[in-house]
C-alpha cells in the first residue's frame, strides 16, 4: 500500500503546484489593482476571470483526490496532513479505536498513535501491537470519536 500512497502523494504534489501558481497570479493581480480588477473595464479583467477559474478546478481536483484516493479508502488525512503527508488508519487495540499512521517517505506503517495522540503522540509499533490491533470483540468499540467535518 505505501508505494500507493507514495504515488497519491505525487499526484498531489502536481496538482498543488498547479493550485499554487494560480493563487500567486491571483495575488499579484489583487496587489496590481484591488477591487478594480473585479471590473469588466479593468486590463486585467479577463486574466483574473481565468485565474480564479483554474485556482477553483484545481481546488475541485485536489478534493477529488483526496476524497475518492485517500478518504474513501478508508483513511484519515489530519490537519496538516496535505502538507506534510501524514495519513492515519482507524483500527482498534484493546478495545478501543486507535490510528495507525504514516508519514510520506517511510517504508511501511511502522507508528500509531491514540485518537486524541496526533502526530506527536505517535508509538513505535511492537510485534504485540500488530498481533492485538484489528481484532473485533463481541463488543465492536463504538467509532462515533472517528467522525470529521467534511474537507472544504
Amino acid at each position: 500500500m505505501v508505494p500507493t500512497l507514495e504515488e497519491i502523494f505525487e499526484r498531489l504534489d502536481v496538482h498543488r503546484t498547479v493550485w499554487t501558481g494560480h493563487y500567486e497570479r491571483l495575488q499579484i493581480l489583487d496587489a496590481m489593482w484591488g477591487e478594480a480588477v473585479e471590473q469588466q473595464t479593468n486590463p486585467d479583467h479577463e486574466e483574473f476571470l481565468t485565474e480564479r477559474r483554474e485556482l477553483q478546478r484545481a481546488s475541485d481536483t485536489i478534493d477529488s483526490v483526496v476524497q475518492r484516493d485517500l478518504l474513501g479508502q478508508g483513511l484519515r488525512l489530519p490537519a496538516g496532513g496535505l502538507e506534510n503527508g501524514i495519513l492515519d488508519f482507524p483500527t482498534t487495540l484493546e478495545g478501543r479505536w486507535v490510528y495507525l499512521c504514516w508519514r510520506r517517505g517511510e517504508t511501511q506503517i511502522s507508528h500509531w498513535h491514540e485518537i486524541d495522540g496526533g502526530f506527536r503522540g505517535r508509538q513505535e509499533l511492537t510485534d504485540e501491537n500488530t498481533i492485538a490491533m484489528g481484532r473485533l470483540d463481541e463488543d465492536i468499540p463504538d467509532d462515533s470519536a472517528l467522525d470529521f467535518p467534511p474537507m472544504s
